[in-house]
C-alpha cells in the first residue's frame, strides 16, 4: 500500500499500521499517529530540501522505521542517545516516537537541515534537542559535563573507516556506537582494521534483518572501547 504526504494523517497512521503489519514489525498502535505526523511533515520538506529518498509509505516502513525499530531491543531503558548526522531525523526522531524512555539528540551541521528538522520537529509536538555542530564535539562537550552519551547511533553518515577517524580517538567519551550498515559492511570493517582503527575499539555484529526486496540485509554493529584501553 503507498500513499503520499497530501493524504489525511489518519489515513497515512492506517497506512504505516498495514506496513508494519505486514513485515511483522510488532509496533504499538499508539505510536502510529506520531509516525504518520513525522512522515508527513517529513515528505513535504522534502520537496524543498532533499533528506530523504524514502517518500512512499512502503519505502519508509521497510527502510526507516524497520532499521530504527531493529536498534530498540538494544538500548536500555532511559539511555541518553546522540544521532550522529541525523539529516532528515532518522533514526533519531522514529527512535523518540518508539521508545518514550529515551532521551534523543540529534546533530548535524547543515544550517538547512537543522532549520527544516526544527519546523519537523515543532509540527510532530516532539521536544527534542538538536545541536548545530559535529557530533564529536557534542560527544566531548556532554562528556566534559559528566553526562556522556550512553549511546551513538549512526546510519547513512559515512564508511566504517571515515566514522572511526572520528569517533576511535574519544572512544572514552561515550558508551558505544550502534552504526547501521548494508551489505558491505565486512568489507568496511576489514578496511577500517588495516588502517589501525580497531585497537582501541570492537566491532562486532549484533543484529541483522532483510532489505526488502533486494536479497540483501542490514546490519547493526555495536562498536566499544577495548576492555584494555585506559
Amino acid at each position: 500500500m503507498q500513499t503520499h504526504h497530501n493524504q489525511p494523517k489518519n489515513f497515512l497512521a492506517e497506512a504505516i499500521r498495514h506496513e508494519t503489519q505486514q513485515l511483522g514489525l510488532a509496533l504499538p498502535d499508539k505510536v502510529m499517529p506520531d509516525l504518520a505526523a513525522y512522515a508527513q511533515s517529513l515528505w513535504a520538506w522534502n520537496d524543498r530540501l532533499n533528506l530523504t529518498r524514502h517518500t512512499e509509505v512502503q519505502q519508509f516502513v521497510q527502510r526507516d522505521v524497520t532499521d530504527t525499530a531493529a536498534i530498540c531491543p538494544h538500548l536500555n531503558t532511559n539511555e541518553r542517545v546522540l544521532d550522529v548526522g541525523t539529516g532528515g531525523g532518522v533514526p533519531g526522531v522514529i527512535l523518540a516516537i518508539l521508545r518514550s524512555d529515551l532521551t534523543v539528540e540529534l546533530s548535524d551541521t547543515s544550517t538547512k537541515r537543522m532549520t527544516a528538522l526544527q519546523s519537523i520537529l515543532d509540527e510532530v509536538g516532539l521536544h527534542l534537542r538538536i545541536h548545530h555542530q559535529s557530533a564529536q564535539q557534542v560527544t566531548l562537550d556532554a562528556n566534559s559535563k559528566n553526562h556522556p552519551f550512553d549511546t551513538l547511533v549512526v546510519r547513512a553518515v559515512a564508511p566504517l573507516r571515515k566514522l572511526l577517524t572520528w569517533f576511535e580517538p574519544i572512544s572514552s567519551s561515550y558508551g558505544r556506537l550502534l552504526v547501521i550498515k548494508g551489505p558491505r559492511w565486512e568489507a568496511e570493517k576489514q578496511e577500517a582494521r588495516h588502517h589501525g582503527f580497531l585497537k582501541k575499539v570492537t566491532a562486532r555484529r549484533i543484529a541483522n534483518w532483510p532489505i526488502p526486496g533486494s536479497g540483501t540485509e542490514s546490519v547493526l554493529l555495536e562498536i566499544k572501547r577495548r576492555k584494555n584501553q585506559r
